[in-house]
């Protein structure tokens, strides 16, 4: 279990006269020194993934910096990861932080709950953000968080020295070389977020009922051009070809390190131990097609955005609806490219050559033609996990593949 740790930051500390008895001239006090001292420091606690640890140490350093002369502020920083931010601010809303980074699902549940309001200065940020970005903080068209980065999807990472070019428009060319080689292309089939490529662009349909909780999902459908056992056979040929591993995000990086992964599907966290890892063979792309129903099916991706929120519940909510506006700035956005690979959602920052130039931007990007943006509800994880493990473990249980997608989506669509 990992700890969590806390960063204390420290401001310049304001000193004051005694407000009793008299003063001399050099003890005098300004009166807006006089309030901040009565007022005491601002105490913020500030939510963000493990790895944004010296990245946020950068810009809070800069906010106290920038308003230094206005407050004392004692802001601390803890570990949490984006796609469990909710659960963690739900456990105890009153008490979370007071500005969090969290994954653009979350954000109706958020809502829903009042765990956010809309925020102030909304024109000033659909003006500065991309148009998508800002749909995806917004219910309603209200805006309720602050767009951080415009690149929370996937896509293909592959090592130059083992594929061509024209190997990586093949899901099945790809195994082959791998098998070959005896190596490995890697993707995580216990999250349904990367299994959603198989069934993207089949006319299989997923999706959010009207009620904003319940799913609606065709993935068993037994007609048309493309069936669900159509994937599904495609799916248990894949997980029995030697050239292929299913593992979660640290086992990708973990072979790409040691040699045996050389190529996967994941996204831009991961571009800059990639990079470093495979040097000059470093690549990037859309995802490849792979046969289906003796057809060739573009693999399809959830696109996302991460967003900063602020607490309603937060004591200091003028001074964290400040730092949110702060960490998400066209210049921290800039500095989070450049520490962390991460694409920006302010329009000018992610309008930069640098920007542009990046192999991981320029792969999202290509595959944003066949994303959608996640919105899903929360009964569709465990039934696709245990779905792909039958098939992983060649259907133990002895279930025809029709009877399998039958399961999953009925429990994908329970109320």
């Amino acid at each position: 279990m990992k700890h969590k740790k806390n960063l204390y930051l420290p401001a310049l500390f304001l000193l004051s006269a005694s407000l009793s008895g008299c003063q001399s001239p050099a003890q005098t006090s300004s009166p807006e020194e006089a309030s901040q001292s009565a007022s005491g420091p601002v105490n913020l606690t500030v939510w963000s993934a493990e790895e944004d640890e010296e990245l946020l140490r950068q810009i809070i350093d800069g906010f106290e910096d920038r308003y230094r002369n206005e407050a004392e502020f004692r802001i601390t920083w803890q570990p949490q990861s984006e796609s469990h931010c909710m659960d963690a601010l739900m456990g105890d809303l009153e008490n979370g932080a007071d500005v969090f980074a969290f994954a653009d699902d979350q954000l109706n549940t958020l809502v829903a709950a009042g765990a956010l309001e809309p925020v102030e200065n909304e024109e000033a940020l659909r003006a500065a953000n991309l148009p998508e970005s800002v749909f995806a903080a917004s219910v309603k068209d209200t805006l309720y968080a602050y767009p951080l980065t415009a690149d929370n999807g996937y896509f293909l990472y592959y090592n130059k020295n083992y594929f061509s070019e024209e190997d990586i428009l093949s899901w099945d060319r790809m195994l082959a070389v791998a098998a070959q080689q005896g190596k490995k292309v890697s993707m995580e089939w216990s999250s349904g977020w990367y299994v959603y490529s198989f069934f993207g662009n089949t006319g299989l349909t997923l999706g959010l009922n009207d009620d904003g909780i319940t799913n609606y999902c065709t993935w068993n459908d037994t007609e048309g051009a493309i069936r669900g056992t159509d994937v599904a056979k495609a799916m248990a040929a894949m997980a029995k070809n030697p050239g292929f591993i299913s593992t979660d995000d640290a086992g990708f990086l973990e072979g790409v390190q040691n040699g045996t992964i050389i190529a996967g599907i994941s996204g831009v966290w991961n571009a800059v131990p990639v990079e470093e890892a495979w040097g000059s063979g470093y690549g990037a792309s859309r995802l490849p097609s792979y046969t289906c129903a003796g057809q060739q099916v573009q693999m399809a991706s959830f696109s996302g955005y991460k967003l900063v929120g602020v607490n309603a519940y937060s004591k200091e909510r003028e001074w964290a609806a400040k730092l949110a506006e702060w960490i998400t700035n066209e210049e921290n956005q800039e500095l989070r490219f450049r520490l962390r690979g991460q694409g920006p959602s302010n329009r000018s920052a992610a309008a930069s050559e640098e920007v542009q130039n990046a192999p991981a931007i320029a792969a999202l990007l290509e595959q944003s033609e066949f994303s959608c943006l996640q919105r899903i509800g929360g009964n569709f994880w465990e039934p696709v996990t245990a779905f792909t493990t039958e098939l992983l473990a060649d259907t133990p249980s002895g279930k025809s593949l029709q009877e399998l997608l039958d399961n999953m989506v009925a429990d994908i669509i329970a109320p």
